[in-house]
């Protein structure tokens, strides 16, 4: 059985912003509340480390579509079969939408009745609204920072 969930948030951070934290995987943590690591393996794959309530999984993703200041699509290559994209759209200079689409095979009993009880689409909003902050903190101080 497959599930998927579609979750979006409007943003009062530009395109630019949103596109520039979301595009950073060393950023993911601190808006993905499942997420405890991201590393990098190459230009294209990271290794994943969740951390879910009953479970806690590993897993490499590949990034199939990267359009800047767009879309970021991905799906994994081992572990758990995941896929998903988030998309990023302008509503005016200083904001935007951010649309997350993800779809997933739930594993074992707790993934199941995530995935019935529409509790994985709580925690996809409660991570959007996370990343709402971050990106409104980010905007409200001038932009993100680069080195």
């Amino acid at each position: 059985m497959s599930s998927s969930l579609v979750e979006t948030v409007d943003i009062k951070a530009s395109v630019a912003v949103t596109w520039s934290l979301w595009s950073d995987v060393t950023q993911w943590p601190r808006f993905l509340s499942h997420v405890q690591r991201v590393d990098p393996i190459d230009e294209r794959r990271f290794a994943w480390q969740l951390s879910l309530p009953g479970a806690d999984k590993n897993f490499v993703a590949e990034l199939t579509e990267v359009i800047p200041e767009e879309r970021i699509a991905w799906k994994t290559t081992e572990g758990v079969h995941h896929a998903g994209v988030v998309t990023f759209h302008r509503l005016d200079d200083t904001s935007s939408r951010v649309a997350l689409q993800i779809e997933y095979d739930p594993q074992g009993f707790i993934e199941h009745l995530g995935a019935l009880t529409n509790l994985d689409s709580t925690l996809a909003n409660y991570d959007l609204g996370e990343f709402q902050k971050l990106a409104e903190l980010t905007a409200e101080a001038g932009g993100p920072r680069t080195l």
